[in-house]
């Protein structure tokens, strides 16, 4: 069976089985496994126009099932989450609301939920296929074919999680996992050291405060975090404050010792039982900084190109430039990347193909009327430290004379292709999204035509 982020569900279904007939039935029949999948085949699969082989099957499933959503352990024993749905299996609605806040919490439902949320938002129909994508970007993996999501929706459609198919129920949601959208989405924009932090802060127990210093060295050895001590306040400390986890008080100055780490006090926003498991679900996403990107419509970021707001346009432009990477179904490897193997520098997206050859892709957003020669000398500069085979250059503005030609010197010396994207294509790719598929065949032919070999051989 392939390893699976979400539980294995076959045969564990409301539309298969009735819940508080089969926690009866494993009551009377724990610890004894064959006895267990023979009534279960007798009280379920009875019927089903099958062989008895496969109705075997169809039980045995429904055990692996009920282990894979920590119900049962391997020795058809309850766990204790098990024994909390046995002891409510005579009260419908507490028995499915326990059952949806388990998946929520503990078995990637949330993220599930978050997933749907956002292929709605983006104009995406919801199905296996391409839920299946969109969560493998997150870095959560199902079997090809699995119907793993599936069953998690109908035990939350239960629970009045879903309602309709994937119609997600917001007010339920915040009811069953104690936390809201918004919530959701700033926990999952944390960074690794804020949460680091914060889980490491959690853990302390009941201390009344604790020293910021003390929490960070703590974070560090468990979490093999490393934090930039100067720093601390502005890049943890404050967004954590203003976050609503922490509230902090100012260290008193020693004499000829400087300030005084602050005083850190977990806020009861931070103390609920909910926020370990989140942050512990949230982190098995690869990119938290892909959400605002794949959630935003195409006509929310068109507005969003107009806007007064520099800073605003630029991530409209981003957003975009990351849309027209996803049309041409490249895999998304960060955004504003930043770091040593850049030498500081920023770059706005990586993406990579592994189709036929590995290529990765590097795009920079430029917000200008025009691109410059510098612009693209950057860049160019950029591939030697990310080992990058093509530059993508989306501009709102025009490409420079001198711009195009030192891209063309480029391209005619080296393998790099250089992809200029400006804003007549923008447009173009606007009114009929295919059309930057003859955007990237005329920089293609136009890098062919200036790598072309020559054809004079040797006599």
């Amino acid at each position: 069976m392939s390893k699976s982020d979400l539980p294995f569900g076959s045969e564990f279904s409301p539309n298969q089985i009735d819940l508080p007939t089969v926690l009866d039935l494993l009551a009377e029949y724990s610890g004894d496994r064959d006895g267990f999948e023979n009534i279960i085949k007798e009280t379920f699969f009875k019927d089903n126009k099958t062989s008895e082989r496969n109705k075997k099957k169809l039980a045995m499933n429904l055990r692996l099932s009920l282990k894979a959503y920590h119900i049962i352990d391997d020795a058809l024993l309850f766990t204790d989450f098990g024994e909390s749905l046995y002891q409510r299996r005579d009260v419908g609605a507490e028995l499915y609301a326990e059952l949806a806040k388990h998946i929520l919490l503990y078995l990637n439902g949330l993220i599930l939920v978050q997933c749907v949320q956002d292929m709605q938002v983006s104009g995406q129909q919801v199905t296996l296929v391409k839920l299946r994508e969109w969560l493998q970007e997150r870095g959560i993996n199902f079997p090809r074919g699995g119907k793993h999501p599936s069953m998690m929706r109908l035990w939350l459609e239960k629970a009045g999680v879903f309602a309709k198919g994937w119609r997600v129920n917001e007010v339920r949601l915040m009811e069953l996992a104690g936390i809201t959208a918004n919530e959701l989405d700033a926990l999952a924009q944390l960074t690794l050291e804020q949460k680091a932090f914060i889980k490491s802060l959690v853990n302390q127990g009941e201390q009344e405060s604790y020293s910021s210093n003390e929490i960070e060295k703590l974070a560090s050895a468990i979490y093999g975090v490393k934090f930039n001590e100067k720093m601390l306040p502005k890049t943890v400390l404050y967004p954590l404050r203003d976050a609503g986890y922490i509230t902090l008080v100012r260290g008193t100055k020693s004499p000829g010792r400087g300030a005084k780490p602050f005083l850190v006090y977990p806020t009861e926003q931070l103390k609920r039982e909910v926020v370990l498991p989140i942050l512990e679900q949230l982190e098995q996403q690869v990119y938290s900084d892909l959400r605002p990107l794949l959630r935003k419509p195409l006509a929310k970021i068109l507005d969003e190109l107009n806007d007064t707001d520099t800073h605003i346009r630029d991530l409209a432009l981003e957003a975009l430039a990351f849309k027209f990477m996803r049309i041409i179904d490249l895999d998304y490897v960060a955004t504003r990347l930043r770091g040593n193997m850049t030498g500081g520098a920023e770059v706005d997206l990586i993406f990579e193909s592994d189709r036929l050859v590995f290529s990765r892709w590097q795009i920079q957003c430029k917000n200008t009327s025009s691109i410059r020669l510098d612009d693209v000398a950057k860049e160019v500069g950029l591939t030697h430290m990310l080992k990058s085979n093509v530059i993508v250059i989306v501009s709102t503005g025009k490409i420079g004379v001198t711009a195009r030609e030192y891209a063309n010197k480029v391209m005619a010396d080296s393998n790099l292709a250089i992809v200029m994207i400006d804003r007549t294509d923008i447009e173009g790719i606007i009114k009929n999204p295919s059309f930057i598929i003859q955007v990237l065949n005329r920089e293609a032919k136009h890098a062919m035509q200036l790598k072309k070999l020559d054809p004079q051989i040797e006599k």
